[in-house]
């Protein structure tokens, strides 16, 4: 069974992953993300008073391809590295 994760990005990141010059994200894990998993991610940006809003619900579907645990290599223990690839969505019915 494969995990879908809906996590806000920021436009800034959102844009390079959907553009794909971006091929990784670092988070928090607290969501026990396994290599497989599918990231729903959600573009937000700041507003002029510094809170974050959805922007017209603008989605990257990416796949989780590597999973790097912080504790080493300076990661934080709680953060890891996630590699990102394409969603085969004929797999994630």
């Amino acid at each position: 069974m494969v995990t879908v994760h809906k996590l806000k990005t920021l436009d800034t990141y959102f844009d390079a992953v959907k553009a794909g010059t971006k091929t990784f994200e670092i988070r928090l894990n607290d969501r026990a993300f396994q290599t497989g998993d599918v990231l729903e991610l959600i573009r937000w940006t700041h507003t002029s008073l510094g809170m974050c809003e959805d922007t017209g619900h603008k989605v990257v579907r990416k796949r989780i391809t590597y999973l790097l645990q912080g504790g080493q290599f300076g990661i934080e223990p709680q953060y890891c590295i996630l590699g990102l690839g394409e969603v085969d969505t004929t797999h994630d019915q």
